[in-house]
């Protein structure tokens, strides 16, 4: 039998090319209003013996890989023992293996001891995708995101500190046109506060399935932003980061309308001009009918 997938799969454009593994079926929280990416599924851990068969398939026809992407939504939030047998079969499964990733939320990390996250660690999980998407309380909220801004920056110092890197996703427009300035302005605290080691832009698309329930928790009329306003709001993004450690940010994810990479603070200046330029000349903008997420 063929590796497991219950579909739909989603994972991070950086794991495009990198074994998954699927430890969880859907979704722990499965709460957010922007997001129906596990609508369809009801949450469940795999069983054991299903991930290992999963393993022994992938040593027999993909041995030498070296990147494991464990899916589904969140699966950091496994018990710590059951995501030590995990990874102790990947190690012994797959000689290249040299990392293990994950999406968490910042609950997933904050119930987990700093012993736990050390033997996570040890253990070759060495990065986990964490879904910042605002850094102000009040559209976290609005948004049922399940977390306080003091919750997430907590999360990321704490995985830091276990020398788990973080890469962490930003949603331009969330705010809307009414609190887009309070939206980046607390995103740029946060992210100063407690820098993650990748940081990536996402813009806010609502399809059918997600409009709805955003819109009824929003509360007020919401008015989303167009091209130009999501552009100011990246340029005020990355004006406003000054982190005491490098950020290498990315805005690679389909939904952007301007793809960018850089180092922050030091490609500061490239990547204002590379927005300006799309800003009043429209160069580089990704059209419409190729974004989505």
């Amino acid at each position: 039998m063929p590796i497991y997938y219950d579909m739909p799969l989603w994972r991070p454009p950086s794991e495009g090319r990198n074994l998954i593994i699927q430890a969880t079926i859907g979704c722990s929280y499965n709460r957010c209003s922007f997001c129906s990416n596990y609508a369809s599924k009801h949450f469940q851990m795999r069983p054991l013996e299903e991930v290992f068969h999963d393993i022994d398939v992938a040593r027999r026809e993909w041995p030498e890989a070296d990147r494991v992407f464990l899916a589904d939504g969140d699966a950091f939030m496994l018990p710590t023992d059951h995501l030590h047998r995990i990874l102790d079969k990947l190690h012994a499964s797959l000689p290249e293996l040299t990392r293990v990733t994950a999406y968490a939320t910042p609950d997933n990390v904050n119930r987990k001891s700093a012993d736990e996250l050390a033997s996570l660690r040890a253990r070759k999980l060495s990065l986990i995708y964490l879904g910042i998407e605002s850094g102000d309380g009040e559209i976290l909220k609005r948004i049922a995101k399940g977390a306080s801004p003091g919750g997430i920056a907590k999360a990321i110092t704490r995985a830091h500190d276990a020398n788990i890197r973080v890469s962490a996703m930003v949603i331009l427009g969330l705010g809307g046109r009414a609190l887009s300035g309070q939206h980046i302005d607390a995103t740029i605290a946060l992210v100063n506060k407690a820098p993650p080691t990748y940081l990536s832009t996402l813009q806010l698309d609502l399809g059918r399935a997600e409009e709805p329930g955003f819109l009824a928790r929003w509360g007020e009329p919401f008015e989303p932003l167009d091209d130009f306003a999501i552009l100011h709001e990246q340029t005020r993004l990355i004006a406003g980061l000054n982190p005491p450690s490098p950020i290498i940010f990315r805005s690679n994810h389909a939904s952007n309308a301007l793809p960018l990479a850089g180092t922050l603070p030091k490609d500061r200046e490239r990547l204002l001009s590379a927005i300006g330029q799309a800003q009043f000349g429209g160069i580089g903008v990704r059209p419409g009918f190729l974004r989505g997420l």
